[in-house]
């Protein structure tokens, strides 16, 4: 086990802030124009599948009950990214849109770049801000997700993904056999829905209609509303588009790393609208080293659903017989998805294991496959 002392070391932090590589990066790219600017999709997708290969796995467990005090390094670094994706962003909108160098396509390229790193980055440090109880990690985090236009997906997590994944209720949880191509349509519209909906549910709880100014989707839109304003009086209405290339991006990067988490994992049905507790063996859990470190351990998703405060740098592998492991990291598991004979030839072997290793007294899945268990009671 890794040290309390060991952990507030800067040595320890250090790889994690390899993120931030990806700022020079696209800026060098955007300025090279050409098939550069594809550099940034192809550092995150492919050279971290072979740094996976050639750092292999972490399976060290830090100290879980380590303080915030003795974690400085790791809480700046999520901390510090919402104004360099906020400076990167808008930087790359003025330039682009004035460069008289670049082509469409390579403008488009930029921006593709971009939504990468707003969707892999920008978004997952996000998630991890709005886990955490302090009002400036929160607000943080909701900056991050206007500027990819997602803000409903911070409602949407805590208070449905979370609690309802593994069951009929919970839009992120990929269905077996369901390809990404379904997956994707029906969870923008889904998703959007069911947090709307249960941010109506709880101001009802008090009395008070959708309407109420304490509604977060007045403070989603407020910001939404901002960023696209500041993007059309910086760059017009090319610099308006090229920010909503970016958002896409984004937005179908965290869709696909949601498809993987959960792809055929659901809670067993216990009668009378129960399921059983959220347990490692319900979202599934990868090691590798070095997407790990860009993507702040968010692999280790079976000890977040199962821990959902605790803190990246503090949470744990589970080995396979406490949750189901996937064969390769996120880079190469998200380009695999995209190709839906090649995902089920690969994981729907692993999601059968999966059910005569934890569940073998269910026999019939069928209603499990396409949802049909009634819907958990709230």
């Amino acid at each position: 086990m890794i040290a309390s002392d060991t952990l507030s070391r800067w040595q320890s932090a250090f790889p994690f802030w390899i993120s931030y590589l990806l700022i020079p990066l696209i800026w060098a790219t955007s300025a090279a124009g050409g098939w550069w600017v594809l550099l940034v999709p192809l550092s995150t997708w492919w050279a971290f599948a072979v740094l996976d290969r050639l750092t292999g796995l972490n399976l060290e467990n830090a100290n879980p009950d380590t303080p915030d005090e003795v974690l400085d390094w790791y809480i700046w670094l999520t901390k510090a990214w919402a104004p360099v994706q906020f400076l990167t962003l808008y930087g790359l909108i003025w330039y682009t849109t004035r460069a008289t160098g670049l082509t469409l396509f390579e403008k488009i390229g930029v921006f593709f770049g971009m939504g990468v790193i707003s969707g892999t980055i920008g978004i997952n440090y996000s998630h991890e801000l709005m886990h955490q109880k302090g009002k400036l990690e929160r607000w943080l985090g909701d900056v991050l997700l206007s500027m990819v236009l997602y803000s409903h997906f911070r409602s949407e997590h805590l208070l449905v993904h979370h609690r309802y994944v593994g069951t009929p209720r919970d839009p992120v949880t990929a269905r077996y056999n369901e390809g990404f191509h379904r997956f994707y349509p029906r969870v923008l519209r889904q998703s959007l829905k069911s947090a709307f909906h249960a941010e109506k549910d709880k101001l009802a709880r008090k009395d008070r209609p959708w309407t109420d100014p304490a509604n977060p989707f007045w403070r989603y839109w407020a910001l939404q509303g901002a960023m696209l304003l500041l993007a059309f009086l910086i760059g017009g209405w090319a610099g308006l588009g090229l920010f909503a290339v970016q958002a896409g991006t984004a937005i179908w990067q965290l869709e696909l790393v949601n498809y993987v988490e959960h792809y055929g994992l659901t809670r067993k049905y216990l009668g009378d609208g129960k399921y059983e507790h959220v347990r490692p063996r319900h979202s599934w859990n990868a090691s590798q080293k070095a997407s790990n470190w860009l993507l702040i351990n968010l692999q280790r998703h079976s000890d977040h659903h199962y821990k959902p405060s605790r803190r990246f740098p503090l949470l744990q592998h589970h080995s396979q017989d406490a949750a189901p492991q996937l064969p390769h990291g996120y880079p190469v598991m998200t380009v695999a998805a995209m190709i839906p004979p090649l995902w089920r030839r690969i994981m729907n072997p692993k999601v059968r294991a999966w059910r005569r290793q934890y569940y073998p007294e269910i026999t019939n899945w069928h209603p499990y496959n396409k949802a049909q268990n009634p819907g958990p009671r709230t």
